[in-house]
């Protein structure tokens, strides 16, 4: 049934859906597991994928769909709604349907954006769990990577204090020399923190630490949450953990966790990462739970282990990329898919009239404030100024050779006169397009969405490469800003363009993806530049070292790999009752 979800809160539609929500042995029962390959956790278990992999390995994958979205509002336009959605409107058309989501970060859960849980009636449960940490794997990233960083640290110290014959008799590993200018990591913790961006520690005495300049990012922007978004096993994850660079030595060359003796204990904190948890939506269609958000400073992706998961399991497999085409899409497209080897057949644009208004020129949407009065009332000639921007990324998703669905994620202050229009637009441009209201009506109002996908999927798909991996990784950043973005070029800092020169000569990197960091809010590096920026040219001012993940990540403008909170944020509406022990106030 379909709740009041303009009455109702997101976090009540969950404690409501969570009363017929399946206990383990009928997950078992719906997706044909055997007993020992569903690993309990609470309320939410896991997958033992390994366990079902082997034993499906031979049954053809079903069909392949990745939801996307325009460029967003601050608030986001709903991919995970819509994600949501579409496969409880693919389960209303009696299709065996499933997907696989990201976990949440608890930096924005508690600041601006809410849990990504989805919302109203297209929402994934239960909300709680999803929301405040789920089986622990962003916890267990948190610790490895800080275990490395307590390595560094204690190393930097121990070199300090001790010479050569010293160090080697008390630790029986030779002076790594470590250059404290050039530390490739920091700290990380799960919440929005800007007064830990940069930081200095070990002050004291000689036992207090290395004193050396630092900082903190946030955790689902690590490099460890990268490598589970790729990793296709544990023995993958193992293999990359002894690669990740730390820091640079006083010759130029990496200091790496393999040299630090680290990987082990840190894989080990993440033993239990490696297996997707299993949840489902709010009318109960299965969904896989596995890697983090933050597509503009991380991969963003679900995923690879999740998606052969639901390959295997479904018929019809969903799957989210994060942020908008430029950046989620583009990462999924030239990076995972690369990585996958598996073959999407469809792409949902997630399009709102509110973000086309906004990218005609309305006034600015800021998180916790009311929206103006030009997104609630119909205003056609600021929306059609708008429309470039979703045909922008509508060429984006053609370029892949993957056949592109336009959702129209309908508000209720959306126009029938508003909605007509982007429809037309988004025919007239060759694309499949469906009105969809799963934020209200849940699988009922996705109807036009399942069918316009399932109609999609019929058709064959030849994906086509943005760029050939032989490609250097400066033109690699050419291309994606000129094709993608629509930059007239690339600027490159002298530090930066050092850097991409010292990499391209190593052949080391030669197999390393490239990960590009840039704002989610504008196609350019500006997050105040809306529609389809001109006359601009891209500026790359480093480029972050992913030797684990086997990532260069040129970093675009003056994007933060630690967010800050807001001074109105949703902490403040988060409560629980002491007598149930329910969570109240999350959305």
């Amino acid at each position: 049934m379909a709740y009041n979800a303009v009455e109702m809160q997101d976090w009540q539609i969950s404690e409501a859906a969570e009363a017929n929500m399946p206990s383990p042995e009928q997950y078992i029962d719906m997706l044909g597991l055997k007993k020992d390959e569903l690993i309990p956790f609470g309320r939410v278990p896991k997958i033992d994928f390994i366990k079902v992999m082997d034993r499906l390995k031979n049954k053809p994958d079903g069909k392949f769909i990745e939801v996307t979205a325009i460029t967003p509002t601050p608030l986001g336009e709903g991919k995970s709604t819509t994600s949501c959605g579409l496969m409880e409107g693919l389960g209303k058309r009696g299709v065996n349907v499933g997907g696989a989501l990201r976990q949440p970060s608890g930096g924005p859960t508690m600041n601006v954006k809410g849990t990504a849980a989805g919302g109203g009636n297209s929402l994934l449960i239960p909300m709680t769990e999803f929301s405040m940490g789920l089986t622990g794997d962003i916890n267990d990233i948190t610790n490895a990577h800080n275990l490395a960083m307590v390595a560094l640290q204690a190393r930097m110290q121990h070199e300090r204090n001790y010479n050569d014959e010293q160090l080697q008799r008390l630790t029986g590993m030779p002076r790594l020399n470590v250059d404290p200018t050039k530390v490739e990591m920091k700290w990380i913790m799960d919440f929005c923190a800007q007064s830990l961006r940069n930081i200095v520690m070990g002050l004291g005495g000689r036992k207090d630490g290395f004193t050396m300049q630092s900082g903190f990012g946030i955790s689902v922007g690590s490099e460890l949450m990268a490598m589970l978004a790729i990793v296709r096993d544990l023995a993958d994850l193992r293999e990359r953990m002894d690669n990740i660079t730390v820091a640079f030595n006083r010759a130029g060359k990496p200091v790496t966790t393999g040299d630090l003796g680290v990987g082990g204990a840190m894989t080990a904190w993440m033993r239990n990462t490696i297996n997707p948890t299993l949840m489902c939506t709010a009318e109960y269609q299965p969904c896989l739970v596995h890697a983090g958000p933050f597509a503009n400073i991380a991969i963003g992706q679900s995923s690879i282990i999740s998606d052969r998961v639901g390959l295997k399991l479904f018929d019809y497999h969903v799957t989210e990329s994060g942020f908008a085409a430029d950046i989620g899409f583009e990462k999924f497209w030239n990076v995972k898919s690369r990585l996958s080897g598996l073959k999407p057949h469809v792409s949902v644009l997630t399009t709102t009239i509110r973000a086309l208004k906004m990218h005609g020129g309305g006034p600015a949407v800021v998180a916790g404030k009311a929206l103006p009065e030009a997104y609630i009332k119909q205003n056609l000639e600021l929306l059609e100024a708008g429309l470039p921007n979703m045909l922008h990324h509508l060429n984006t998703i053609r370029m892949s050779g993957i056949k592109p669905v336009v959702c129209i994620n309908v508000f209720h202050t959306d126009t029938e006169e508003e909605i007509k229009l982007v429809r037309r637009a988004a025919e007239a441009a060759g694309a499949r397009c469906a009105v969809s209201t799963h934020w209200a009506d849940g699988g009922d109002g996705a109807l036009e969405l399942a069918d316009a996908v399932i109609d999609a999927c019929k058709e064959e798909t030849e994906i086509k490469y943005l760029y050939p991996l032989e490609m250097k990784l400066r033109d690699r950043v050419e291309a994606i800003a000129k094709n993608v973005y629509g930059a007239d070029g690339v600027s490159w800092t002298a530090e930066a363009e050092a850097k991409a020169k010292m990499l391209e000569s190593d052949p080391k990197y030669d197999d390393y993806m490239t990960m590009m960091v840039k704002t989610h809010l504008s196609l350019s590096h500006e997050p105040a530049l809306k529609g389809v920026p001109k006359g601009w040219t891209l500026p790359i001012r480093d480029i972050l070292i992913y030797s684990g993940a086997k990532f260069l990540c040129p970093m675009a403008g003056a994007i933060s790999l630690m967010p800050g909170t807001s001074s109105n944020p949703a902490f403040r509406k988060v409560d629980i009752d002491t007598a149930t022990g329910k969570v109240s106030g999350l959305f």
